[in-house]
């Protein structure tokens, strides 16, 4: 009997150790046909994609009225700058004025929209922001990754930045490879509806107190620090190859909201200027000009719905700043 119970014992285990087995090969083999899926839908995207996404695709309509101020670029644009006002701050009518900047949005879609509609930029004085997460490799999140930079990295260096811990990043790349080539094919650049307010957006709430950083240092736009990647070296290079496309070309570094002091933030103090010594050493070498805008006069801490956003209250105040200071 007990020689009977050793027996069974035995082969419970090596059945044990053969299902363990029959598991792992199925998991590895899943994955294995996961990623291949992942790496097929990545190609088709690469395939598919433009460098015009969707959100700027919409704007792209108020070119319309051939402006000769276009101000493009990130949210601190979309959501600061009046068109409306900037036309009459520099004493022009309605339509004189636009705002085509959107969420996230970076210098190579821009100079992408600059070369297929020439004539409508090279006239006009085109001031476009940016933002540190558009040179920081270390940033990877979804939200603000550079679509285009992406699309330039490949499949395989796509898959190797991305994976395990940002598989978010990558079905980002491929649903807006899809959105943008669906604008492409129905032609929103074109025939697309103008956007209201000249492409003015206002955020219309203020974040809680307990939403706001205790510091910008430590800030997810800062984080693991890098600008010798490729961000930075595309976006460099698109913010310079839109030189030769407009009559003249200004990059603006906006400001934080002013609860945060950079002179007891050391961290943060240096890494903002050493991407805007990046900005500002590629205008000297390109021909742009930059206005770095640590901070803006009567621009209080109410008038900013979160660390980087104005409110309403807050957009005439930045408007009547910004648009004195472009050299015209």
């Amino acid at each position: 009997m007990r020689g009977l119970s050793l027996s069974e014992k035995g082969s419970f285990r090596r059945v044990q150790a053969a299902s363990a087995r029959w598991v792992a090969g199925l998991l590895a083999l899943t994955a294995v046909a996961w990623l291949a899926a992942l790496a097929g839908l990545l190609a088709i995207a690469d395939r598919v994609h433009d460098d015009v996404p969707v959100l700027l695709a919409v704007k792209l309509p108020l070119l319309s009225s051939r402006p000769e101020l276009i101000f493009a670029g990130e949210s601190r644009t979309l959501y600061q700058v009046d068109p409306s006002l900037a036309a009459q701050l520099i004493g022009k009518p309605q339509g004189a004025v636009v705002n085509i900047a959107y969420d996230a949005g970076e210098p190579l879609a821009l100079l992408a929209a600059m070369r297929r509609e020439p004539d409508r930029f090279v006239k006009a004085h085109v001031v476009v922001s940016v933002a540190p997460f558009l040179f920081n490799e270390g940033v990877r999140s979804a939200a603000v990754y550079p679509q285009d930079v992406a699309a330039r990295l490949g499949v395989i260096e796509q898959m190797a930045s991305f994976l395990p811990l940002r598989v978010g990043t990558l079905i980002r790349i491929i649903r807006e490879a899809f959105a943008a080539r669906l604008a492409v094919d129905q032609h929103l650049a074109d025939v697309g509806p103008r956007p209201a307010a000249f492409g003015l957006k206002i955020i219309d709430r203020t974040q809680p107190d307990d939403r706001w950083p205790a510091d910008i240092g430590s800030h997810a736009h800062y984080a693991n620090w890098d600008l010798s990647g490729p961000k930075a070296r595309f976006e460099i290079g698109a913010l310079c190859g839109m030189v030769a496309l407009a009559r003249k070309v200004t990059v603006v570094v906006p400001p934080w909201a002013p609860r945060y002091d950079r002179a007891r933030d050391s961290e943060w103090r240096d890494k903002d200027d050493q991407y805007a010594a990046l900005v500002t050493d590629a205008g000297r070498r390109c021909g742009f000009d930059v206005l770095n805008m640590a901070s803006v006069p009567g621009l209080e801490q109410g008038n900013y719905a979160d660390e980087m956003h104005v409110n309403a209250s807050g957009v005439p105040i930045y408007t009547r700043y910004l648009v004195p200071r472009l050299k015209r």
